[in-house]
């Protein structure tokens, strides 16, 4: 909840360093005005390089974030905030991103299927020289899926731009069982605890006001 400190946020430059419509959408929803800058980080960090996942995705939101600042600022804007987030898809020791070809998408969503995994969303937070970051991972359990059930989804369009091959909010949802843990870390932006880091970053600005 946003609302005591939502008039100072309101005056804030916000930046999201992300082409995602979903999370802007989502950032929307919780009474934000936001920008978007995709960010041109490469990605390209090694998962074996970090002691868990958790650093990885970490470490991959971060240089988002000081990406998109760093060439903003090069271009004489100066957000107040931005936000960077970076979402992966964890079965045991195998990574998943975003597929790179419709037959990438059928190998993971074959591997899913009748199985849990873990969804890790890192978050990355930026206002002035401060930076909080966070990470939440969610239990999703696939129900058993059959070839033509996933030749079908992937001839919607809708796995190539989802970590793991598929996306919880559309019609990659009816392949989910059940859950353990936030639904919007699935979605990509885990919405408690980005409400909460903004409030507590903020909190204090609103006494000031005050």
């Amino acid at each position: 909840m946003l609302q005591p400190v939502m008039h100072v946020l309101k005056h804030k430059n916000i930046v999201l360093a992300s082409s995602s419509p979903r999370r802007k959408e989502l950032i929307e929803n919780i009474g934000l005005k936001v920008s978007q800058c995709a960010s041109l980080f490469e990605e390209d960090l090694d998962p074996k390089n970090f002691n868990d996942f958790s650093s990885f995705v970490e470490e991959t939101a971060l240089q988002k974030v000081l990406e998109v600042e760093s060439r903003l600022k090069t271009q004489g804007e100066a957000p107040d905030i931005v936000i960077g987030a970076d979402t992966m898809v964890t079965l045991g020791k195998l990574t998943f991103g975003k597929p790179s070809s419709e037959a990438e998408a059928y190998e993971m969503l074959s591997s899913l299927s009748g199985r849990g995994h873990v969804v890790y969303t890192s978050v990355v937070v930026k206002a002035a020289e401060k930076i909080v970051k966070f990470t939440e991972q969610t239990n999703v359990i696939f129900g058993n899926i059959d070839e033509e059930q996933i030749k079908g989804y992937i001839a919607t369009g809708e796995p190539m731009d989802k970590a793991g091959g598929y996306g919880i909010q559309g019609v990659g949802g009816t392949f989910v069982e059940r859950i353990e843990g936030d639904y919007f870390t699935v979605v990509g932006l885990p919405l408690f605890r980005l409400s909460q880091v903004l409030y507590n970053m903020f909190k204090d600005k609103n006494k000031e006001v005050a």
